[in-house]
């Protein structure tokens, strides 16, 4: 179901428990490689590539090229997969503190509100995954990640750094930074350079030379409220997906439930100009949303209502990965939205740049050297990531069918909606063994 998006975090400052993360990283100092990690990027997938590898054994200097390492405001669903993989690196009670829980995915259809579909999710996702499902502001995931690093030793943390070029050869990386803003230049030498540098990955432009992502065609309006300012009738412990006519609404709770995280994505082409699109913070007028909407049934119109306070955000994506090369080349590897950017549909954006970043840390650390270290993590990922992508973009077409589709896709979940919202190969997975 629909990964979404909305707000900005001042949660989450507690200190991870130090024996929660010494544990891993004690089990990891034996087979220690002294590899040095350059990490370029310091958001959820930076920072979960920078813990992973510490936990491993290795030394991390990571490049952030703002000002402070921070996360614009948005929620994300994370499924078993992803919680399973936080509480292995040692952070279940840190995330019990930030997440909300809800015990049930409800699908709508949002011209009639019509019930479609139920998933349950609070114990029957841990029972049958061996994790719950979660819901959580994204730059409470950040800050959680963060604080778990900066409790690591051999890491270093720079912002302000734009990464300028790199060079590669048989003994390691050189990469070149600009820091504040061109005033001055350093280097840093290296083993291993990882891009997790974003959507508009420089490193993947200088690695792949294919040119910018495209832009879907597709408007997310977000918003994040507390609950307590909400209607009683509105707020809401649970997921809702409301499925329309080329459009969708997701809602759900997150910040421990007292925040009720909403996002609407509407097919319409993007109106600014076309240098704008990476900025992915734009506003939004409430009033332009609530027309796109006008159609829909009278409790999303509510919801809607409601809301005064709404960005916006442009989508982009690439297509489905095509090969092992795009994750990795020689000592230079691709993790998350610079590898493999998706559409929000699936509810696994961030959930890829976690499992990415515990599998280059498992490859790093299997004593390979390390070109085939890094071939052996593009093996493992790349085909696990085009199956993600490719899902959501059938997801999206799901989503806001129209016409005689719309009506098969809302009787076919009325009739086997826990089996079809179900996504076992997705909640389920298991890496291979390093």
């Amino acid at each position: 179901m629909p990964d979404v998006t909305g707000g900005t975090s001042q949660h989450s400052n507690a200190l991870i428990p130090p024996n929660r993360l010494n544990a891993h990283a004690h089990t990891a100092k034996s087979s220690r490689m002294d590899t040095h990690v350059l990490v370029a990027g310091g958001g959820i997938g930076g920072m979960a590539a920078a813990l992973a590898c510490s936990l491993a054994g290795q030394k991390i200097t990571l490049f952030e090229r703002a000002s402070t390492f921070s996360e614009v405001g948005a929620g994300i669903q994370i499924g078993p997969n992803v919680v399973r993989q936080l509480y292995q690196w040692g952070l279940d009670e840190a995330l019990q503190g930030v997440v909300a829980f809800p015990n049930r995915l409800q699908a709508r259809d949002a011209r009639n509100g019509a019930e479609l579909g139920v998933l349950p999710l609070g114990q029957t996702m841990q029972q049958r995954y061996g994790a719950p499902y979660a819901t959580v502001h994204r730059a409470d995931l950040h800050t959680l990640l963060h604080t778990a690093v900066q409790q690591q030793t051999d890491t270093q943390l720079h912002t302000q750094r734009t990464l300028k070029q790199f060079q590669q050869n048989d003994g390691g990386v050189q990469v070149g930074w600009t820091e504040h803003a061109g005033t001055a230049t350093d280097d840093h030498a290296g083993h291993v350079l990882v891009g997790a540098d974003g959507l508009w990955s420089p490193v993947r432009q200088w690695l792949l030379h294919d040119g910018p992502p495209r832009a879907t065609g597709h408007l997310a309006y977000r918003a994040l409220v507390p609950q307590a300012q909400l209607p009683a009738h509105l707020r809401s412990q649970q997921v809702t997906a409301w499925l329309g006519d080329k459009l969708h609404v997701v809602q759900y709770p997150v910040r421990r439930g007292e925040w009720l995280n909403v996002v609407a994505i509407v097919q319409s082409p993007w109106p600014g100009p076309a240098d704008s699109l990476e900025q992915w913070d734009h506003s939004a007028n409430a009033a332009d949303l609530r027309a796109k909407l006008i159609q829909t049934c009278a409790p999303l119109q509510d919801l809607v209502q409601a809301i005064d306070s709404w960005r916006l955000w442009v989508l982009c994506d690439r297509p489905p990965i095509a090969g092992a090369h795009q994750h990795a080349q020689g000592r230079v590897a691709l993790l998350g939205d610079a590898a493999h950017p998706m559409r929000p549909y699936l509810a696994q954006g961030a959930g890829m740049a976690i499992e990415d970043a515990a599998a280059l840390a498992a490859a790093l650390g299997s004593g390979q050297p390390i070109p085939a270290a890094l071939q052996h993590y593009a093996q493992q990922r790349w085909q696990r990531n085009a199956q993600v992508q490719a899902r959501a973009v059938r997801n999206g077409q799901i989503f806001h069918a129209t016409g005689l589709v719309r009506w098969g896709r809302n009787r076919a979940m009325q009739l086997g909606g826990e089996r079809l919202m179900d996504q076992p190969w997705l909640y389920g997975y298991t890496p291979p063994a390093p």
